[in-house]
């Protein structure tokens, strides 16, 4: 049987490059040599694609000298890889690889937001995860949170604010939020970015400024959010194309105030309770929130959604839905589907099957029209 040739995206344009690279080591070691053919590609935070030898090793080391550049298929009539080759002043291209399936490790912009989904659609190959507008309204937590709101999918207050208001008049925006949305504590974030980079609690008008120019700095679109209070943090792990699935429920105990970026990945000493210790019915409705969500923003292949459950009333609230969630060995996403009675190499093998079955789907889509 012809192994697939699966190539394996990590790094890239964005605050999460590191979070890629562990995400990235892991799904490689759990990618079956019997099954698979691996292509390593590393996208450096200047853009470029570079393949060779040990790409995750070199990405790791930040030691670039060994690799190749290659530029990725961009037409349907030929959705292979090149490499770019510079001899004699000049520059050309050798084709290296045909691909059977990207599989994107890719987190925050230009990876997780829809941008490289579109590169993929428009050279039509398969490829693991949500599609373009899965993974942008995903991505934006502005855009995602009017969809919730649309869709009767409870979410904590919140107020969209421009980086351009930031920088014309900090201190009206401070009070357009405190009229908006309440009281301290408040949240500021990034619209478009994850594993909680650019992320602040706000207890105070001073605690807010800085917040929103923290955030400010990672994009021009930031959300500030109402602290949902005494709540626990749940997490659901979902799977699936037309008919996704979802996975038990989990908890997390942050290590620090809030599950911060060092609390994620830095200290390893966030605490996660797999099963979450729920309600039964309590548990069955953040599932169906989860899936209504999911299919709301049509999105595939994988996502993990966030919610807050306040431990007294167990009111929920839809935090967010990550579209391309981590994949390091402390993740709670492959580890949800572990207690699920998915393996990590299974999951993956699920996750290539998916994107196959989407391109399948793709490829019964009538473009022209007929007469």
């Amino acid at each position: 049987m012809k192994k697939l040739r699966v190539a394996v995206l990590f790094g890239g344009r964005s605050g999460e490059h590191d979070v890629s690279l562990m995400s990235a080591r892991s799904v490689l070691n759990a990618l079956d040599a019997a099954r698979y053919e691996t292509l390593q590609i590393g996208i450096t935070l200047d853009g470029d694609w570079l393949t060779g030898t040990n790409v995750i090793e070199a990405f790791e080391k930040k030691d670039f000298q060994n690799l190749k550049r290659v530029i990725p298929p961009t037409q349907p009539s030929s959705p292979a890889l090149y490499e770019l080759r510079s001899t004699n002043h000049a520059e050309t291209l050798q084709r290296i690889a045909e691909v059977d399936v990207f599989f994107p490790v890719l987190h925050g912009p230009f990876g997780e937001d829809g941008a490289m989904q579109g590169l993929f659609e428009l050279a039509n190959v398969a490829y693991v995860g949500a599609g373009v507008a899965g993974s942008a309204v995903g991505m934006d937590k502005g855009v995602f949170k009017d969809v919730m709101r649309a869709h009767q999918i409870p979410i904590v207050a919140s107020a969209l604010i421009l980086r351009t208001e930031i920088e014309r008049d900090l201190a009206a925006v401070i009070i357009k939020i405190e009229n908006e949305i309440g009281g301290y504590p408040l949240f500021t974030k990034p619209a478009n970015l994850g594993s909680s980079v650019g992320i602040s609690k706000c207890n105070s008008r001073a605690d807010l400024s800085e917040g929103l120019l923290e955030a400010a700095r990672y994009d021009r679109r930031v959300i500030v959010e109402k602290g949902a209070g005494n709540v626990r943090e749940i997490e659901v792990s979902v799977l699936g194309n037309e008919d996704p699935q979802t996975s038990v429920c989990g908890e997390v105990l942050p290590s620090r105030e809030f599950y911060s970026y060092e609390a994620k990945y830095v200290d390893g000493a966030s605490g996660l309770i797999i099963p979450a210790q729920l309600p039964e019915d309590v548990a069955n409705q953040i599932r169906a929130y989860a899936l209504r969500a999911y299919q709301a923003i049509d999105c595939a292949g994988m996502a993990r959604a966030d919610f807050f459950v306040e431990k007294e009333t167990h009111k929920i609230y839809l935090n967010e839905l990550n579209t391309l969630p981590g994949f390091t060995s402390i993740s709670m996403y492959p580890k949800l589907w572990q207690a699920s009675g998915l393996t990590y190499p299974q999951l993956v093998d699920r996750l290539i099957e998916l994107a196959l079955e989407r391109k399948n789907q793709r490829d019964h889509t009538e473009y022209r029209r007929t007469v």
